[in-house]
């Protein structure tokens, strides 16, 4: 489990394609290690937003390179196989016990593919506009919250099709959101919330039609909750 507060920029130093059997994704980076070890085998890190595997990690200077051994299936969901050697990554460990909750619960499973379609500066802060498959468009909430490459944000506003977020400059400095311009292909995890509530719906829904039964704002309200 992730935040969504990026701990580092990454750099990528090798990919090493095993093909349609997926491939091994070598990642340069810098982490606080609190007196221990920044990663050890076996820990989850998000990549770009994607939870992925330390299997090895040769050290190199005062940096940690971090090796992912990554599935075809994977591969076939994120867009992990078009990045190059020398590109950025966001890079954020997965939670401790006692960690605080900077940001909002990220799994690291990503629910699909964004396109970034616009960006406006502003004085103290960027807008960017960003394409969404039309199967997300139910789990995407104006001033809820959304992962976009791992890095969790505010929804400002939706439209059919697409939804805006703000970032400062902060963010601008310590991720890659920016890397890439227009047209840039992201990975889009919706709140984890609004998924288990579509799904709710979805089955309360069948149950209606077949029972006549289910939930509806009746009772909703004479539970307490409306």
């Amino acid at each position: 489990m992730f935040t969504g507060i990026i701990e580092a920029l990454g750099t990528i130093t090798t990919i090493d394609s095993h093909g349609q059997d997926g491939a091994r994704l070598c990642v340069r980076a810098r982490l606080a290690g609190d007196g221990r070890p920044p990663v050890a085998l076996g820990d989850s890190v998000a990549v770009n937003g994607v939870c992925l595997t330390a299997v090895a990690m040769p050290q190199r200077g005062d940096a940690v390179e971090i090796a992912f051994d990554v599935s075809h299936e994977t591969m076939a969901r994120t867009g992990l196989g078009v990045l190059q050697r020398g590109d950025r990554v966001n890079i954020e460990r997965a939670l401790r016990l006692g960690d605080r909750l900077g940001g909002h619960w990220v799994t690291g499973h990503v629910d699909g593919l964004g396109t970034l379609e616009a960006i406006e500066a502003r004085a103290t802060s960027t807008d960017l506009r960003y394409a969404v498959p039309a199967a997300l468009e139910p789990e995407v909430v104006e001033k809820g919250s959304i992962a976009i490459d791992g890095v969790s944000l505010t929804v400002n506003e939706v439209w059919p099709g697409g939804l805006r977020v703000t970032i400062i400059p902060h963010t601008a400095q310590a991720t890659q959101l920016l890397d890439g311009g227009r047209g840039k292909r992201v990975h889009l995890e919706t709140d984890i919330l609004a998924k288990h509530i579509r799904r709710l719906s979805a089955f309360a829904g069948a149950n209606v039609a077949v029972t006549g039964t289910g939930v509806d704002l009746d009772l909703l309200r004479r539970a307490g909750f409306a």
